[in-house]
């Protein structure tokens, strides 16, 4: 299902295509800037650069040496590095995949403000990152009769064979979060949901990957049992923005 108007985020006019080299540590990538790949006029072609990665994901199956990234100038001088990393190809250099784990956040922000997905019909955004107790969620939204819905957005970008698969690494948090809204879903006048948002357009399904992470598999599974409403959808991307595309199927 489409939404009922166009979301996306455009990544400004000044991307540059640089080649993966190396992974130094979870929020550092090491890339060979290519072609006219210069900032400011001080980055000569071919130069070695680091890059910020906003996504501490393992992401091995995407970034190998010699794959394809875009960098973006980064907005500080004070940074330490002078790049951030906001693309790579996926292989088989037929699609892109977002490397910015905030993305799905923030376009699932402007669809939640426009009212443009259908489900979350009825429902109206109260504010992004909602504290209940010691969790944090990333969207509270009210409705009819005055329930409360505690949204959590999940960023899928490990996909198999058409199905997007989350996490990609063990995630201990990420399941003691899906339990919570487990317990939340149980309460009087409350309900939750999860939304995986793959940034990537190859994918026609999403499920838990048990084989990587079971017990997080598992509190899917009891979540959904308890009532925690899970849809997916998908981005299409481009080096000039990324739009949030339409719903696929969570299994």
């Amino acid at each position: 299902m489409k939404l009922s108007q166009r979301i996306s985020i455009s990544f400004g006019s000044n991307l540059q295509e640089a080649r993966f080299i190396e992974r130094p540590n979870r929020f550092i990538i090491r890339c060979q800037l290519q072609e006219n790949a210069n900032k400011s006029g001080g980055t000569a072609q071919g130069e070695v650069v680091e890059a910020h990665l906003p996504d501490p994901g393992r992401l091995k199956e995407l970034l190998f040496p010699e794959n394809k990234v875009w960098l973006r100038p980064a907005a500080s001088p004070r940074r330490k590095t002078a790049w951030s990393a906001v693309l790579c190809e996926v292989p088989g250099g037929n699609n892109l995949v977002s490397l910015d784990s905030t993305l799905p956040n923030r376009l699932i922000a402007r669809a939640l403000r426009a009212s443009a997905m259908q489900e979350f019909a009825g429902w109206s955004l109260v504010r992004p990152e909602f504290q209940m107790g010691s969790s944090r969620w990333d969207f509270l939204l009210t409705g009819a009769g005055g329930q409360r819905l505690v949204l959590e957005v999940k960023s899928v970008t490990l996909v198999k064979d058409g199905v997007g698969l989350f996490p990609d690494a063990v995630t201990r948090r990420g399941a003691k979060h899906v339990r919570k809204l487990a317990e939340i879903a149980r309460c009087q006048d409350w309900q939750t949901a999860i939304l995986f948002v793959v940034q990537r357009e190859d994918v026609q399904l999403i499920r838990a990957a048990e084989k990587i992470d079971p017990d997080f598999a598992a509190a899917l599974l009891e979540a959904r049992t308890a009532g925690v409403k899970v849809f997916g959808r998908k981005c299409q991307l481009t080096i000039q923005e990324a739009v949030l595309a339409e719903r696929v199927a969570v299994e």
